[in-house]
């Protein structure tokens, strides 16, 4: 009588079959490990911290953060800037800021090896390189840095390096970009400050250009195409504001613009995107920008002058236009990349003579296909300005925005524009 067989005997060829598909499962695990939860959710601390006004605990947070994977080392530096900002430490935000553009040049030179990692995985495994509009903010709030700490001509550079660099992307890499207006009017507001009239009234029109409707805001507008002899330009402004005044600053006249950086700039979530190619339609996975914050306009009271705020840029409306841009160079990238996965499963199933190992290949592959939802979210959602001529003196300047009111001392010196920034959530 056979003696029976051992259970391993019994079933060699389930057993050949299980072992076949775990070999590349196995090394597939090896070459892509998961990420403990990605950059936004490991850094939610870090914005609850940020948003009640704790910059201590969140620079401390963030610190921690800076230990984490390498292809997020760009958003360190980006809401290390951001955040130190916000808390008034301009010179450590120039410094954090500073690096975080050198890093972003860096990053802008392609990387074959990484490239072909995210065509197999996903864009997570790259190092994130930052939206277009982002990397314009670098400058944008390193002029408003400079600017605080009374380095004119500083924050000028920077203001500049933001207008040189929105014009090559719309006349060398043919984006459908507009010019940030919050530059363009801090741009009018430095020169002004400067006495070049000229130039403060040439950017304070370009301003007005990309924000047709500036309110008060347009009032040196009118008063600086007076004072250059711009009389075609006047009237036109004058038509357009009836209503603002722009009459000469007095001889010991000073002026205040309040910055309010408002609310929170929008989130990535991922959608699905229809495709219409070779294969019929196929559903791709991209990253669209939904608000998180409800709009409301910022109340400014300087001594007995009460304005309500003008929305001279909005972000959430910016960082749509740049992303919508990249949707179909993205849509491109993950049928590319679903191409790549199947070539990869197919070799698979040939090497192991297994249609299971192939079709194996392919799903866990396939699991990875996600957009990349990473972005620099202490961002504001807008730039609200509001604008005061007063007699020299100090004053408090007080900002409301729903219903919670912050404070700033403000000096006003005569024929000078003082600059008070003010972080809203």
């Amino acid at each position: 009588m056979p003696l029976p067989r051992s259970r391993t005997e019994r079933k060699p060829g389930r057993l050949r079959s299980l072992g076949a598909t775990a070999a590349p499962l196995v090394a597939l695990s090896i070459l892509f490990p998961a990420c403990a939860g990605d950059y936004v959710g490991r850094t939610q601390g870090v914005r609850r911290s940020y948003e009640a006004q704790d910059y201590a605990r969140a620079l401390k947070l963030l610190d921690d953060e800076a230990k984490g994977p390498q292809v997020d080392r760009l958003l360190v530096l980006l809401d290390r800037g951001m955040i130190l900002h916000a808390a008034g430490h301009f010179d450590e935000s120039i410094a954090a800021l500073a690096e975080a553009d050198r890093l972003s040049q860096q990053l802008d030179g392609i990387s074959i090896s990484e490239e072909a990692k995210a065509l197999l995985s996903n864009e997570r495994q790259r190092a994130y390189r930052g939206e277009d509009f982002e990397k314009l903010m670098i400058s944008v709030l390193q002029a408003l840095n400079y600017a605080e700490l009374g380095k004119d001509e500083d924050a000028l550079v920077e203001v500049r390096r933001v207008n040189e660099r929105i014009h090559k992307m719309i006349t060398d890499e043919k984006k459908p970009y507009e010019q940030l207006a919050i530059a363009r009017y801090l741009g009018g507001i430095l020169y002004e400050d400067e006495g070049d009239w000229d130039n403060a009234f040439i950017d304070y029109h370009e301003a007005q250009k990309l924000q047709p409707d500036l309110g008060t805001l347009a009032e040196p507008l009118l008063r600086l195409a007076k004072k250059t002899q711009r009389d075609d330009a006047y009237q036109e402004l004058k038509k357009k504001y009836p209503d603002v005044p722009e009459k000469p600053l007095g001889r010991d006249e000073g002026q205040l613009v309040v910055i309010v950086e408002s609310g929170l700039s929008p989130e990535k979530r991922s959608a699905q995107r229809e495709h219409h190619g070779e294969r019929g339609v196929e559903l791709v996975d991209v990253p669209v920008y939904r608000d998180r914050w409800p709009r409301t306009v910022a109340t400014v009271q300087v001594g007995e002058q009460v304005q309500s705020a003008t929305t001279v840029t909005s972000l959430s409306e910016v960082a749509k236009v740049h992303l919508d841009d990249r949707i179909g160079r993205m849509l491109a990238k993950s049928l590319a990349s679903t191409a790549v996965k199947a070539g990869v499963a197919a070799g698979a199933g040939a090497l192991t003579k297994s249609e299971e190992v192939g079709v194996a290949t392919f799903l866990l592959l396939s699991l990875t296909t996600r957009a990349d939802l990473r972005s620099w979210l202490s961002l504001p959602a807008e730039f609200q300005l509001a604008r005061f001529r007063l007699a020299p003196g100090k004053y408090q300047v007080r900002v409301t925005q729903r219903g919670i009111t912050n404070e700033q001392a403000v000096e006003v010196r005569p024929k000078r524009i003082a600059l008070a920034i003010m972080r809203k959530y």
